[in-house]
């Protein structure tokens, strides 16, 4: 098992709801109340869009926009 880095992009909405997004992960999105809960979501959103991944394609490709070392918001994803 490998633990993967993503950069996440957190937006405050109008309506006070936070957005969060992956950029390395096309289509990968989710929001929540607080910036934490937006957090979470985006870490569930990923673990399932991996998977999704491994069982389509048998492994998951090496992602080069994945980081390691990071001063921003981010999530770790176990695959």
């Amino acid at each position: 098992m490998k633990t993967i880095i993503f950069k996440v992009d957190l937006t405050n909405d109008e309506d006070g709801r936070w957005s969060a997004a992956i950029p390395a992960l096309p289509g990968c999105s989710s929001w929540g109340y607080s910036k934490e809960e937006a957090l979470a979501n985006i870490r569930d959103a990923a673990e399932a869009y991996l998977e999704d991944m491994r069982d389509a394609e048998g492994s998951i490709p090496n992602i080069p926009s994945a980081i390691h070392v990071i001063d921003e918001p981010a999530v770790a994803v176990s695959v």
